[in-house]
């Protein structure tokens, strides 16, 4: 909301591996980054002294608690995102809504903001590869698929002699024919994930003419130049999770 009442907001987003954090004022976003041990948030906090936080959470209560702990003092300024209850600026047309991840719907709340009045698929490339839709106002659903990395460990897990490998930097070139275990294992992994995303985009948009693509997740930037798309239709939004917390908060304090 461009007259919100909130000066300052903080934006906590604890996900499987870390927890991101976005410091907003009115005119956007001021400041973001990765906090490794719950200390550093109450250190963070007393710095930007927000006036009002949201927490979203994809973790478990036992790995959520020393984060939680940590802002003991505070609880009472703090909204937790619990999708199926807590209100957003978007209509939600999941049949179980309290069952859709926190992150999931916070960046379709950021996409909507991004590009009202604009179909969007938002592709989320991090631990698992989600995507969400955002048409006509409307939160619509999507599909969840492994990551890159949990591809590789699933590889190296589930068999006996497939080596654990680390994908390789995001420019670099990925055979499609490859000749030795590992650059078939990358072949396989990366892409077959980028024939699977042009695959499901494609279907998308025969349905939602003009769509729009929203990547995020830590590993967006090997999907981007890999994807079939009509140029200007790819956004990078790598905060977009923390973008829709946002204005899922001030949503909540201005009603």
């Amino acid at each position: 909301m461009a007259n919100s009442s909130i000066k300052t907001t903080l934006a906590l987003d604890l996900g499987n591996t870390a927890l991101k954090y976005g410091v907003f004022t009115a005119a956007g976003l001021q400041e973001s980054g990765v906090l490794a041990a719950p200390g550093e948030l109450g250190e963070l906090w007393r710095r930007t002294q927000p006036e009002h936080a949201i927490l979203a959470s994809v973790a478990s209560e036992a790995e959520a608690q020393p984060w939680l702990h940590e802002l003991r003092d505070v609880v009472g300024r703090i909204l937790p995102l619990r999708p199926g209850f807590t209100p957003v600026p978007l209509q939600n047309a999941y049949a179980t809504p309290h069952t859709l991840g926190a992150d999931r719907l916070a960046g379709a709340v950021g996409a909507g903001h991004l590009r009202p009045g604009q179909p969007t698929l938002v592709i989320d490339a991090g631990t698992a590869l989600k995507f969400d839709l955002v048409a006509d106002a409307t939160y619509h659903g999507g599909s969840i698929a492994p990551g890159l990395r949990m591809r590789l460990r699933a590889l190296h897990a589930f068999t006996g002699r497939l080596p654990l490998l680390e994908l390789p930097a995001p420019v670099a070139a990925v055979q499609l024919i490859g000749d030795s275990t590992a650059s078939s294992l990358l072949s396989g992994v990366l892409n077959g994930a980028v024939a699977e995303v042009n695959g499901l985009v494609a279907d998308y948009r025969r349905r939602y003419p003009g769509l729009g693509l929203v990547l995020a997740g830590g590993d967006a930037a090997y999907l981007q130049p890999r994807l079939a798309a009509a140029p200007g239709f790819i956004f990078v939004v790598p905060e977009l999770v923390l973008i829709g917390l946002d204005r899922i908060l001030r949503y909540n304090v201005d009603r």
